[in-house]
């Protein structure tokens, strides 16, 4: 028999066709609804390879229902949804897709620190809802990015790459990292400081940072509270990094200026939610990666690290447990 390989949502066909060669596969039929977590649960059972979303719970209670399960490939850098310990323990391989979407994430990431500084989205329905009458001297007048001074926390990958982008601008660059960065210092120009002093000191704090026990809730009521009144706060990380609510009070209240958001605490982000009833919000549905070349190239290293490990070849991307 064939090793049985199951992919929790459609992808396009040439992209799974290795794959489909070598291997006897099944794909979930739809691509914007996940699949059912009994289904999921089933199909894990019988599987000697997994290729997920990060909509997929990989616990406990899936790896261990999977017997001939050898690997897990998440397409995604972060892989907070896998039980990685427990697929360590398991002898289950766990994959990501690590530096193939550096380039398009910090495209966003910048593309929003641009667009609520210069409120873009807020103009553009200005435009379209017949509201603009003439020009005047301060019509939605924002702030300007070039020269100020950027923020970055967790400067991992996508963070140098966020902050290459910030040296065009001639921006100011701080950051604050588990470790430091020698060669963005070097390279860039970069200044490790702590947490605080880049809430305090940054016109611009940019989330980058990996999903942990030690990250969740680290932007709270305390930390909006030291950030300038003008700051523009952008996340392009993981939604449960930012307390919601305190990010709601934040900005209603003046506290800081404007929020640049791709990801959320629950997705997808419910329409009546409070955060998209202000005009200072500019939201996206989680596209950080959402590049057609960007997107094909982490759907390509799924597929080759599944090949590898079946064919009994270690992966190009594995995880390691921490």
């Amino acid at each position: 028999m064939k090793p049985y390989i199951f992919i929790s949502r459609k992808l396009p066909e040439d992209a799974v066709a290795i794959l489909k060669e070598k291997y006897d596969v099944r794909m979930w039929d739809q691509e914007d609804v996940p699949v059912p977590y009994d289904i999921f649960l089933e199909e894990a059972k019988k599987a000697d390879a997994l290729l997920t979303m990060l909509s997929e719970p990989v616990n406990e209670e899936v790896l261990n229902a999977g017997e001939r399960l050898k690997i897990v490939a998440n397409m995604a850098v972060g892989y907070d949804n896998v039980d990685v310990e427990a697929a360590s323990r398991l002898g289950v391989t766990v994959t990501n897709t690590p530096d193939v979407l550096n380039d398009s994430t910090a495209d966003l990431t910048f593309a929003l620190v641009l667009a609520a500084a210069r409120r873009m989205v807020e103009a553009a329905e200005f435009v379209k809802e017949g509201s603009w009458k003439s020009w005047s001297p301060l019509l939605l007048a924002g702030q300007d990015v070039h020269h100020k001074t950027i923020g970055i926390v967790g400067m991992g990958n996508i963070g140098n790459t966020v902050a290459k982008r910030a040296t065009g601008f001639e921006m100011e660059i701080l950051y604050h990292n588990r470790s430091r960065k020698p060669d963005a210092e070097q390279e860039l120009g970069a200044k490790y400081v702590s947490f605080d002093e880049l809430l305090e000191r940054s016109d611009f704090v940019v989330c980058l940072t990996p999903l942990t026990d030690e990250t969740r809730n680290l932007f709270n009521r305390d930390a909006f509270k030291k950030m300038k009144k003008q700051a523009v706060f952008v996340n392009s990380s993981r939604g449960p990094v930012v307390n919601e609510q305190d990010l709601y009070k934040a900005l209603q209240g003046g506290e800081i200026a404007a929020a640049g958001l791709d990801v959320f605490e629950e997705e997808p982000i419910g329409s009546g939610h409070p955060l998209l009833e202000l005009k200072n919000v500019v939201a996206m549905p989680h596209i950080g990666s959402a590049s057609m070349e960007t997107r094909f190239a982490m759907m390509k290293l799924c597929v080759d690290n599944i090949d590898l490990v079946l064919s009994g070849n270690p992966p190009k991307t594995p995880v390691k447990k921490k």
